[in-house]
């Protein structure tokens, strides 16, 4: 989703706390903490492609290699992903190369014509290696498109096509809204489940987040080669300001999920991105939970059970000075600590005011 840039199956994670039965307790250690940032350079060109609109990215542990997805609606150039490589570690963000690019293909073997697909998130197959990514559809002027689910191999070539939930689709009252459709996804339970999660509330679902109420969002689980399985009601928070000078001027939506642990079925990280014109940008990542929640798989959401969350982090609160569009995350490298490195990645809509952002936490 193009959101500028500011202008001004319960999910546990280890938090250790030490207690002193002699001397005062001591303060518990965050279980986030910021290890760096790394800024790439604007409009920066590799092999004859603008980089730019990076809107999801994942890591393979195998390779030490990042894969990462480019919103560009092959208006600049084709529909595409990328390859790189940069250390995460105690220090930060290390030097950023791009070690490839890859058109992405339609299944009949061409690339994709201009604003004929909006790519999202994309996830390595860790079965396989090969690449799933969502991309948004469309609707606008007439047109209705729906959303989906591809799967392509590394080097761009259309593999297959998973179903959608019919609530999902896009129909003239009901379905995603504009550029709020599939902008999350995640392999589940080793790779035997593929989730994803609608950015905003499906027409259905209620209006959109304000600063006084939030909206629901759907996250569905479906078998890796396909069938849907279940469907489950999150919970966004509210806006967190109002916008200056014209009020009603911002959004809160579920930018990218990640599955909490590879093998767990039910926990998730939740990054919920807001963008208030005139205020800027906040990031909260929740823990999130579906084992308690209803399955409303192509049903109204009604009086169902939400799924169960908590606020793992907050950027403002971890050091983070200069907060743009953050729109992928992945887990990287484990540090010597034994904690794990969080990598996010900023979309900057090809904006010269917006920032090509790729931070770093540690989480214990």
């Amino acid at each position: 989703m193009a959101v500028r840039r500011r202008t001004g199956f319960p999910l546990a994670l280890a938090i250790g706390v030490v207690a002193l039965t002699a001397a005062p307790a001591a303060h518990a250690e965050p279980a986030v903490r910021l290890l760096g940032e790394r800024i790439l350079p604007h409009a920066m060109d590799f092999h004859g492609t603008t980089v730019g609109g990076l809107s999801g990215i994942d890591y393979r542990p195998g390779t030490g290699e990042y894969v990462l997805i480019s919103d560009d609606r092959s208006e600049r150039a084709a529909a595409r992903g990328y390859t790189a490589r940069f250390t995460v570690d105690a220090n930060g963000v290390g030097p950023v190369a791009f070690t490839g690019t890859f058109p992405l293909r339609t299944a009949a073997g061409t690339v994709y014509p201009s604003k004929s697909v909006d790519p999202e998130e994309i996830r390595v197959d860790p079965w396989t290696g090969d690449y799933f990514w969502t991309q948004e559809g469309e609707r606008a002027d007439g047109v209705l498109a729906d959303p989906s689910v591809r799967v392509a191999r590394p080097d761009g070539t259309f593999v297959a096509e998973l179903p959608i939930p019919d609530d999902e689709r896009m129909r003239p009252d009901a379905g995603p809204r504009r550029n709020a459709a599939l902008e999350a996804a995640t392999f589940a339970a080793g790779g035997a489940l593929f989730v994803t999660a609608v950015e905003g509330p499906l027409l259905q679902d209620g209006p959109d987040a304000t600063v006084t109420s939030g909206a629901i969002s759907r996250i569905t689980v479906q078998a890796r080669f396909g069938p849907l399985l279940a469907q489950y009601a999150y919970p966004m928070e509210p806006v967190f300001a109002e916008s200056r000078p014209e009020p009603g001027r911002g959004g809160n939506g579920v930018a990218s999920i990640l599955a909490a642990d590879p093998l767990d079925p039910a926990k998730f990280l939740v990054l919920e991105r807001a963008y208030v014109e005139g205020v800027g940008n906040k990031i909260r990542i929740y823990e999130a939970d579906t084992a308690g929640a209803t399955n409303v798989l192509d049903a109204p959401i009604g009086d169902a059970r939400p799924v169960a969350k908590r606020l793992l982090v907050d950027l403002a609160d971890v050091g983070v000075t200069d907060i743009d569009n953050l729109e992928g995350m992945t887990w990287g490298p484990r540090l010597p600590s034994g904690e794990r490195t969080l990598v996010l990645v900023s979309d900057d809509n090809f904006a010269a005011n917006q920032i090509t952002q790729l931070i770093a936490l540690a989480v214990r």
